[in-house]
């Protein structure tokens, strides 16, 4: 991309986030906009290109900051357009009759939602609770069968990652412009709402956590000159800023993971002189990371620190490590048990839980147990197809240098924030995809 069109494309996303900010019901506009011109942009294409794909990953991108400025058209709008566009690009352009493994994968599912329409209780919104644990699952089967060893440039993906990364950036102006000043809103070491624009802090650092992921990939391959270089650091260094003091650690964890990953995979494949540049802006990078840690914490009273150590605002270490979700794994183990093969049904967990609070609605982040306990032992089977399927693909796929980045990204998220955006869906489909060298 020209370095022009770059720098054009950053500045209007900083200016989305601005107008927003001051101008909230331009919110609503702009998440219209990304569904009426995503429609007409493949129908016009003809989705020659895989033109869905990178609407479908700028839908993604700015899936936390709709549903955080009330933008989004429904709260599940952007799993549903994610299906809506895939399914429009298996018109135009098929999908791989070898994607049998995922065809299994939603049939293994479906048992869970029979099960359920017996279980849940009268009371219960079947169609409600069932759409909102399903349509996760049902996202990552439509978007693997679409993306199952579709063959695609390297240079479209970093494109396509882009297209992901841009309404983060503009996720992030919103952020500077609504946080206030830290040291008079910090008094604890928990999550915290007001530096996460009023929204769910996982959330919004899990999409934080991959766009530090997205710009440090554009930092050490796609920077073609020293300004762009320079554009990408300020960029990577704000979107980390602004997750760290969300206070949420699974997203930047996640983040930082795929970062190390891949520079494995770079060091691995890189040979003399570009081993050498690659070193230096390694350094770079990790200066300025510490830098912005020591800021961070600096802003933060130290807060931080103790965050990321797991101590509270005293320095005492807390009991749990995982703020109390250690109940949730005891009681969806529990469920898996009493209901091996089949599971207790799809939503079930929830209302079992509400049941034993007296009323308090306590959702799993683990999407893993939830699957074990709703799907029994065919959620397990399910699971390992998702797992093992891009890994026997790797086997004869090695220029998909992103993959395990990608196939980490959908596993440590489902473990701490559900499948409750699209996000860990649609970055694990670009694990199958077949990627090709630019010549």
């Amino acid at each position: 991309m020209k370095e022009r069109n770059y720098i054009l494309l950053v500045l209007s996303h900083v200016l989305i986030g601005f107008l927003i900010y001051n101008y909230p019901q331009f919110s609503k506009v702009y998440g219209f906009s990304i569904l009426i011109f995503g429609i007409y942009y493949v129908i016009k294409t003809s989705n020659r290109n895989n033109e869905v794909l990178f609407v479908s990953a700028y839908l993604v991108g700015s899936e936390v900051f709709l549903r955080m400025t009330g933008g989004n058209i429904l709260y599940e709008f952007s799993k549903y357009g994610v299906m809506m566009f895939l399914f429009l690009g298996m018109y135009y352009s098929g999908f791989s009759k070898n994607a049998i493994p995922f065809w299994i994968y939603l049939l293994l599912l479906f048992p869970g939602i029979i099960v359920a329409t017996e279980t849940l209780n009268l009371k219960s919104d079947l169609r409600t609770s069932l759409a909102f644990n399903i349509s996760g699952p049902a996202c990552l089967g439509v978007a693997a069968i679409y993306n199952y060893n579709r063959k695609i440039l390297f240079s479209q993906l970093n494109s396509m990652l882009l297209a992901m990364g841009l309404p983060i950036i503009s996720t992030t102006m919103y952020l500077i412009l609504y946080t206030p000043e830290l040291k008079t809103i910090l008094t604890s070491t928990g999550s915290n709402l007001e530096t996460s624009g009023g929204f769910g802090p996982n959330q919004v650092a899990t999409l934080l956590g991959i766009g530090m992921f997205i710009f440090f990939s554009r930092l050490i391959l796609e920077s073609r000159s020293k300004l762009m270089f320079v554009i990408n650091l300020i960029i990577i260094f704000n979107i980390s800023y602004r997750g760290l003091v969300t206070f949420s650690r699974g997203g930047m964890i996640t983040g930082l993971l795929m970062i190390l990953i891949l520079i494995f995979f770079l060091y691995k494949n890189t040979r003399g002189e570009g081993k050498y540049k690659l070193n230096i802006l390694l350094v770079l990078f990790l200066v300025g990371f510490a830098m912005t840690w020591v800021y961070t914490s600096n802003q933060t009273g130290g807060l931080i620190d103790k965050r990321y150590a797991n101590q509270d605002a005293t320095g005492k270490v807390k009991e749990s490590q995982f703020t109390g979700r250690e109940e949730i794994l005891d009681s969806e183990i529990e469920a898996f048990l009493d209901s091996p093969v089949f599971g207790i049904g799809v939503a079930k967990g929830l209302e079992i839980r509400e049941e034993k609070t007296g009323g308090e609605i306590i959702t799993s982040h683990n999407e893993v147990s939830r699957t074990f306990a709703e799907h029994g032992t065919l959620g397990i089977m399910a699971l390992l197809i998702v797992f093992l399927t891009p890994i026997f693909l790797y086997l004869d796929n090695k220029q998909n240098i992103y993959m395990f980045c990608f196939l980490v990204f959908w596993l440590l998220t489902i473990n701490h924030a559900a499948m409750r955006i699209a996000a860990p869906a649609f970055v694990y489909s670009l694990s199958l995809l077949k990627v090709y060298m630019d010549e």
